[in-house]
């Protein structure tokens, strides 16, 4: 049975005599084995640890297979539920799981997976939209202006802040990444495990108007520092990050288009009020990039 998934292909398979298991079907020609191989390590580093990640299974003495040209893993099937991100205890689990993942993570850097860096996920992006005709002609010169000016106050916000801390990260730890269950959080798909703050596997957590990210941030680093410390200068990267993930994720579908699971599901992505709203949205974080970050601020 196919799940949902459009970067990799992933699906459950049913054992007989056995519990149903996870194959996922690695995009070929996005990692090297070596990447992957490194994802497969630092999800094994983080259950010895006894931290709920699902890590890939093991056959053969190996976690990484290749059929027909294919690679792929296999991992137990996890259930659960996205978590309720409204509720304290929730955030407070939430952030005493991800100060010990951060914990493992410290120990070293990838080698052959990224950084994060404003180069690849911002400029790249803005580019590769921008070189590949998808923006309607009469938009584009507005989306490359106000893309260069969130990209340098990007850069701004980063170099206000020169020397956080790199370790290694989940990388992509938003709610659909999560799966809870018994009162306990597991997290899934490492696919995008980068180098990076720490601020990038937290800031995800947070949603709604400037109180509500306050109250969800005191109650998420509230358990973050029961186990680490977090160097505060980090919140001022938030916005900075959204913006780059608004322009790595449109860069994506574009980039996927080719695939015929994408036009399908995303039918929107060729019209012109996405890419309105998508200069829009891209106004409003030079606004918030120009402003004192809101947790921060007294409010």
């Amino acid at each position: 049975m196919a799940l949902n998934s459009f970067e990799n292909r992933v699906f459950r398979v049913g054992v007989e005599d056995a519990a149903p298991v996870v194959a996922k079907f690695y995009r070929p020609q996005r990692w090297s084995n070596a990447a992957i191989l490194e994802e497969h390590e630092f999800s094994a580093e983080l259950q010895a640890a006894e931290l709920p990640v699902v890590a890939p299974l093991r056959f053969a003495d190996r976690t990484l297979h290749d059929a027909f040209g294919f690679r792929f893993a296999m991992f137990p099937l996890q259930g659960g539920q996205a978590p309720e991100l409204e509720r304290r205890d929730t955030l407070t689990h939430l952030g005493r799981m991800l100060a010990r993942i951060h914990n493992v993570g410290e120990s070293r850097l990838f080698l052959h997976r990224p950084r994060l860096d404003i180069a690849r996920l911002g400029e790249e992006s803005a580019d590769f939209l921008l070189d590949g005709e998808w923006l309607p002609v009469e938009l584009s010169l507005a989306f490359e202006r106000i893309s260069d000016d969130v990209l340098e106050a990007a850069y701004e916000v980063f170099d206000a802040v020169p020397d956080y801390r790199e370790l290694r990260l989940h990388g992509d730890c938003h709610p659909g990444n999560l799966l809870w269950r018994h009162d306990q959080a597991h997290f899934v798909d490492l696919d995008d495990a980068i180098n990076g703050p720490a601020i990038q596997d937290l800031w995800m957590l947070l949603a709604g108007d400037a109180n509500d990210m306050r109250s969800q941030w005191e109650w998420l680093v509230q358990g973050y520092r029961e186990f680490r410390d977090f160097d505060v200068r980090e919140l001022a990267l938030i916005e900075a990050l959204r913006s780059l993930r608004l322009l790595h994720y449109n860069a994506w579908l574009a980039r996927r288009w080719e695939d015929p699971a994408f036009p399908a599901a995303f039918p929107w992505f060729n019209e012109t009020h996405h890419w309105q709203n998508l200069i829009l949205q891209l106004r409003e974080q030079l606004a918030l990039l120009q402003a004192p970050p809101v947790l921060l601020s007294k409010g």
